[in-house]
């Protein structure tokens, strides 16, 4: 095992973190003791490190089984930016590029492969060639028929640990209740895995549950103040998503739609528009985003309630994996508990999604704390309320609602239990259509009884009705409406009953667009760093979020470092992207500081340009090193400074920073690659070998010297 220095130097040096989140050290440590493990993390929760640092002490391969094509490339393009070796197979590739991955293989320049269950055969002729050092299976939940996203190509990785008795298997998921832990474990023939459960309690995920009336309306509502931000809306069906992408784009967003209709290359251009922050929300069904590690998605709504509380978490912990606040925001009507009733009696374990979807119903219509259910569904119980959900921040107001219990009760029992919630709600309201007079409905003595509350309301004081025990739903009876044993002791017993004010729902949504961030003021320094983090990410050719996260631009605006040193020691910083982005990072955060100063001062004196400071002593004679250390800046910073004075037409000589070789080697990339015009295909060209500022400087020259031809 290596000694602990070399486990965190590893960490800083490649992931830019100086300390280790709960449980990952832990998890690391058993997998260098050749222990298997099943590690029960949720999204954000930073599962993909407890493989990724052990890959690159490890002598041999790590293999990586993913389910999906585009989550593969995501962490593949992840490690990359972080300078370690990785590559992925796929159906996507030629056999030309697979041929490589053999070669690379072969000669160990790979660390981590990424592999679909389907696509581990492409290993059969060379496993006897290679040492594999350690197996994960990622979204583990899918070789379980009781988890929420069962995928049968899984069920085959048991033969892994036959083939490999000697090498550690970590199998890590974002949710999976007791009975999913231990069927992933009989399945991967790991019966004796450590398990490592972390805690669900995702404290900067605010929680809102709101009745499913008028929803664009509310959502326009609630996007009113997220123009920049990033999100995802989930929808049941195809049609939804599209109509709702349509209506945010109507409303200037940037949207587009996701479902599995939509022909491949389009849906994967969708994706890859969001995680490179093209397009700012994906409307899509529950098969997008699995495992995509986009770490700056601020919100996430659900337009229809989601089928159990596993796959809700799941997608729901897709916000704010950067820890930093983000909102989620639940939609749910009576309407959405019957089509997913429809869904689960169509699929092979019936009585279990009902009961699932059952305790999803519960969460929605809860009127305690919501984080409270959320964890004790995972067997994780806190005392405290959470005071970051809806019903936390405005717990409701109840009123004496018997009367309202005894209308419904006896409209129940006057139809012999034989009609669903709206029916009801008709013969009450006194409504005069097909099923209310064909049935004689309009002769009973509950006919018309309650005029003066609205449709909507009833609809909400039944569902209260429900989850106090008055009513139940016979789903195996075209959902109609059922009397209990509790509902005897209202109508005939005198018990009282307590209702919710429907009016906290109005309240609350008042409460949630009066208080709204003011994001007219001036530009701060995180939206300045987020700005050129997009410049950057684009020029590169990679997501923004693979550059830094938002929670790193937040520590850098907190602490703004102005030199190398200082700039290392921000979290998120490691030495490649150091090399990389540092010195247009240090030269934006000097920059602003400046702006700053030069508004405080006011008619004061002014402070010389950075651009020219560094002119003027190039005009002299000193070095890049010289000119760095008299300035008191990361080198890297003074080599933007030399590019930008050469592009505004400075007499500055780019040849002097660069060897004649360097340049001969660009150009031949050039030709070879076709010109991308972006800087990522030459970096990976050249293996991470030659850094961004030569690659810019040769690419300017050769730019100069095709211009200087033409003339």
């Amino acid at each position: 095992m290596p000694v602990k220095q070399q486990i965190f130097d590893t960490l800083k040096e490649y992931f830019g973190y100086d300390s280790f989140r709960p449980l990952q050290e832990e998890i690391i440590d058993a997998i260098f003791d050749q222990k298997d493990n099943l590690v029960i993390m949720p999204t954000g929760g930073g599962k993909s490190i407890c493989y990724q640092l052990p890959a690159l002490l490890l002598p041999g391969i790590t293999l990586v089984i993913s389910p999906l094509i585009a989550l593969m490339k995501d962490q593949v393009d992840g490690l990359k930016a972080n300078g370690i070796k990785a590559a992925f197979v796929n159906s996507s590739q030629n056999e030309n590029e697979q041929q490589e991955i053999y070669k690379d293989l072969l000669e160990k320049n790979i660390k981590l492969l990424y592999l679909a269950p389907e696509s581990l055969s492409f290993l059969d002729a060379i496993f006897s060639q290679i040492e594999i050092s350690l197996i994960a299976i990622d979204e583990a939940h899918c070789i379980s028929a009781w988890g929420h996203d069962f995928r049968p190509a899984y069920t085959q990785l048991g033969y892994l640990k036959n083939k490999f008795p000697n090498t550690p298997v970590i199998a890590l998921t974002a949710t999976a209740d007791k009975a999913t832990r231990q069927d992933i474990c009989n399945q991967l023939n790991i019966p004796h895995a450590l398990q490592h459960l972390a805690s669900f309690d995702r404290k900067n995920l605010g929680l809102e549950v709101r009745p499913g009336n008028k929803r664009i309306e509310q959502i326009l509502d609630f996007l009113e103040d997220k123009k920049n931000e990033c999100g995802i809306i989930y929808c049941l069906s195809r049609k939804t998503t599209e109509m709702l992408a349509e209506k945010l784009q109507n409303n200037g967003f940037k949207a587009e739609a996701y479902h599995a209709g939509i022909d491949h290359a389009k849906r994967s251009k969708t994706q890859e528009h969001f995680i490179n922050d093209t397009i700012e929300i994906v409307c899509a069904t529950i098969a997008f985003g699995m495992g995509i590690d986009k770490s700056n998605v601020r919100w996430v709504i659900h337009y229809n309630l989601p089928k159990n509380i596993e796959g809700y978490y799941q997608e729901i912990g897709r916000a704010g994996r950067d820890g930093l606040p983000s909102e989620t925001l639940l939609f749910h009507s009576y309407a959405d508990v019957v089509q997913l009733q429809k869904f689960a009696n169509m699929s092979g374990n019936q009585e279990v999604q009902l009961a699932k979807l059952d305790r999803m119903k519960q969460y929605a219509d809860s009127l305690s704390c919501r984080r409270k259910i959320l964890l004790s569904y995972f067997g994780e119980l806190i005392e405290e309320d959470c005071g970051n959900c809806d019903v936390c921040k405005n717990p409701p107001v109840f009123i004496d609602g018997t009367v309202i219990a005894q209308k419904a009760l006896s409209c129940v029992f006057r139809v012999k239990e034989k009609e669903p919630i709206g029916t009801i709600i008709d013969i009450m309201r006194g409504s005069q259509n097909a099923t209310i007079v064909d049935n004689g409905y309009q002769n009973l003595k509950t006919y018309g009884i309650s005029k003066d509350i609205a449709w909507r309301d009833w609809q909400q004081y039944i569902i209260q009705l429900i989850n106090q025990g008055y009513l139940e739903i016979a789903f195996h009876k075209n959902n109609v409406l059922r009397l209990t044993a509790l509902s005897k002791k209202v109508l005939f017993d005198g018990e009282k009953v307590s209702l919710a004010n429907l009016k906290e729902f109005e309240k609350r949504k008042e409460v949630v667009i009066t208080q709204k961030e003011d994001k007219g003021a001036a530009p701060n320094l995180f939206e300045k760093l987020r700005l050129l983090r997009l410049e950057l990410s684009r020029e590169a050719g990679i997501p923004a979020y693979q550059i830094f996260n938002d929670a790193t631009l937040k520590e850098m605006e907190k602490f703004r470092p102005m030199t190398d040193t200082e700039f290392m020691q921000i979290s998120g910083v490691g030495r490649q992207k150091m090399q990389n982005y540092g010195s247009d990072f240090i030269k934006a955060i000097i920059d602003f500081s400046s702006e700053k100063t030069k508004k405080k001062k006011k008619g004061g004196p002014k402070k010389g340009n950075t651009h020219k400071e560094t002119l003027e002593l190039y005009k002299e004679g000193l070095s890049i090193e010289e000119i760095a250390i008299k300035r008191q800046l990361a080198q890297s910073t003074v080599f933007s400074h030399i590019l930008k004075l050469h592009e505004s037409g400075e007499d500055v000589d780019l040849n002097q920073f660069i060897s004649t070789a360097d340049i001969e080697s660009v150009r031949k990339a050039k030709i070879e690659l076709d010109d991308p015009g972006t800087l990522k295909p030459y970096f990976d060209h050249f293996e991470q070998a030659m850094d961004y500022n030569t690659l810019k400087i040769a690419l300017t020259i050769l730019k100069n010297n095709e211009t200087t031809k033409k003339v």
